[in-house]
């Protein structure tokens, strides 16, 4: 599945449009225990109330709403062509 690297400040614009009146602020950097990849948390107040919104760091250094997938125990072998 390709996706299209775009920067947090465009995510942010994009998922919370932020304005003068309005600012998403920044509330949260961390890392996720199990995985270990970092995100940021960003909130933006509305008239009913406040949306927030986390973006995770992939490995190929792009910003995402959805984690990245976790690494998982595989086992490969070498194919011996006889």
């Amino acid at each position: 599945m390709g996706t299209t690297a775009y920067s947090l400040r465009s995510l942010v614009d994009k998922w919370l449009a932020p304005t003068q009146r309005t600012p998403a602020r920044l509330v949260q950097i961390g890392r996720a225990q199990t995985s270990r990849s970092r995100f940021v948390r960003f909130e933006r107040q509305t008239p009913v109330g406040f949306v927030t919104i986390v973006f995770f760091r992939h490995d190929d250094g792009s910003w995402c709403v959805f984690p990245p997938r976790g690494k998982v125990p595989a086992m490969c072998h070498v194919c011996d062509d006889r």
